[in-house]
């Protein structure tokens, strides 16, 4: 597991997994351990995936300063990662909260990007949340499920801010509830760090307009993935983040939710390859 160093001095590590051109990979959460991505389902095959554990998670330190798990200071991680393997450009895949931070560090070194891939990201960074509204809309598409009846009533309440979290509503986040899914699920709380991920999104970590000016001048390819039956984001929220980018290209993947590695992972697989080989196009 690569040890380096972030600029503040915090001791950060990756994991390897596969061989051949190194594909840098963002973690979402916000602030969870890289290991829940485990191969992308097979992605691996195709690149060597190089999966950061950002500062305060997995086998990285925690910070001296707990401001620095602010998404805009983590940018700063990001390129370390870049000089630690030598690149001149990076090939990026970011998932989830991990967009943000992907979309930051394109905005700040454009130069430095060869190719990235956001995958069911949320695009706080653009100031463009996910709302209960879309997750409510995306969550009725699972109304045939046998334990939606159950389900719903509780997500929806969550979402108002009248009732708890509760692990009855997850499998509204995979688009196949079994028991891979389960146990994907049931990691989450061990790999994340809590007091991190309430300062990732933290007041200053997002200048959306700025962002998004800036994103507008980014020449790299840019794959933007939803799943059909993501919440957040959902397909029409992901095709604007795709519009951001003069060399954005926009796909969904059929029945997929949050994690479509999991729901799906030859489609994952097979569209993702193609994109960072540069055979795909735009859909």
């Amino acid at each position: 597991m690569p040890i380096f160093e972030a600029p503040d001095g915090t001791r950060l590590a990756c994991r390897l997994r596969g061989a051949g051109e190194p594909l840098v990979v963002l973690p979402g959460g916000p602030m969870r351990a890289s290991s829940y991505l485990g191969d992308l389902g097979g992605l691996d095959a195709h690149r060597q995936l190089v999966l950061l554990d950002l500062r305060g998670t997995g086998r990285s330190e925690a910070p001296a300063d707990p401001a620095t798990y602010r998404c805009d200071r983590l940018v700063d991680d990001v390129e370390a990662l870049r000089c630690h393997l030598g690149l001149e450009r990076m090939d990026v895949l970011a998932h989830s909260a991990g967009g943000s931070l992907a979309m930051l560090y394109a905005a700040r070194y454009p130069d430095r990007l060869g190719r990235l891939a956001l995958v069911t990201a949320t695009p706080w960074a653009l100031g463009w949340p996910a709302t209960a509204e879309d997750r409510l809309a995306a969550a009725r598409l699972r109304a045939p499920e046998p334990w939606f009846a159950e389900a719903f009533p509780a997500f929806e309440a969550w979402l108002a801010g009248t009732g708890d979290f509760d692990p009855v509503f997850l499998p509204f986040f995979y688009g196949r509830w079994d028991e891979a899914a389960r146990a994907h699920a049931e990691r989450e709380e061990d790999e994340t760090n809590d007091e991190a991920g309430d300062l990732y999104g933290a007041d200053g970590a997002y200048d959306p307009t700025a962002t998004r000016s800036a994103l507008a001048r980014v020449t790299a390819p840019v794959l933007v993935l939803a799943g059909e039956a993501d919440g957040g984001p959902r397909p029409g929220l992901a095709r604007w983040v795709a519009e951001v980018f003069p060399a954005g290209e926009f796909a969904v993947q059929p029945g997929a939710g949050h994690y479509p590695w999991l729901d799906d992972p030859e489609w994952f697989v097979r569209r993702v390859a193609a994109f960072f080989s540069g055979c795909s196009g735009r859909e």
